[in-house]
């Protein structure tokens, strides 16, 4: 898990801009959910082409926000990465073209990534309740890349908690395209991982200012306890 604070020159910036830090001091339970972001072994196993080290570390932390979550009625959706090949095209071509340039690299990360073989990471508590989909670009609302807004649309959702992997990443995107569709977005800062501090600490720094709230899984869990207790 990352330790990291955001700075108190950005904390002073919000309160000067809006009078206060968090953009939400309730969340209501019966409206929101919780997206896990690519929890999957493409980016959690040791030596995985995509590996991110910290992911492992928020194993835990997320099976205890679910736990949480889920007792209080609020949905649970494991959003896995994948990606189809087509001889020698896939459906994002861009992405394993640059990105993934390196043959081996390419090689590996095709094959981690083809559907049917995405699984929520082992360690990870899922529920029968819990719903699992697959995306094919970095954000699940990216035009055709996902059911997700559907889902959430369909059960009368209009906040999401993001946690998973890569912070500055998928779950950055996600978070930021579910603000720009009317969604209150909330990055779990304790349940994302990055491949580094500066990185994970950059993505939260960004999107406190401008794209939607960041909260500890504690802080999230206090705010929807509030709402309910109204």
């Amino acid at each position: 898990m990352h330790r990291v604070t955001i700075r108190q020159n950005i904390l002073d910036r919000l309160v000067a801009r809006r009078g206060r830090v968090h953009w939400f001091e309730r969340l209501d339970a019966k409206r929101s959910a919780l997206a896990v972001v690519d929890m999957q072994s493409m980016f959690c196993e040791p030596g995985a082409p995509g590996e991110v080290q910290a992911s492992r570390g928020i194993v835990e932390p997320i099976n205890r926000l679910a736990r949480s979550l889920r007792a209080m009625g609020v949905p649970v959706f494991w959003v896995l990465h994948a990606n189809e090949q087509r001889g020698n095209k896939s459906d994002w071509d861009l992405f394993f073209d640059h990105v993934v340039a390196d043959p081996e690299t390419r090689r590996r990360t095709i094959e981690s990534l083809a559907p049917g073989r995405q699984k929520v990471w082992p360690g990870l508590e899922t529920a029968p309740q819990d719903v699992t989909l697959t995306k094919n670009r970095y954000s699940a609302f990216s035009p055709g890349a996902s059911p997700l807004e559907r889902e959430l649309r369909a059960r009368g959702i209009d906040t999401l908690l993001v946690a998973g992997t890569k912070t500055n990443v998928c779950c950055d995107s996600t978070g930021r395209d579910a603000m720009m569709l009317g969604f209150k977005s909330v990055l779990l800062s304790d349940c994302c991982a990055a491949l580094s501090d500066d990185e994970h600490l950059s993505a939260l720094e960004t999107f406190i200012q401008q794209f939607g709230d960041v909260m500890t899984a504690d802080e999230a869990l206090a705010r929807l306890r509030l709402a309910g207790s109204l």
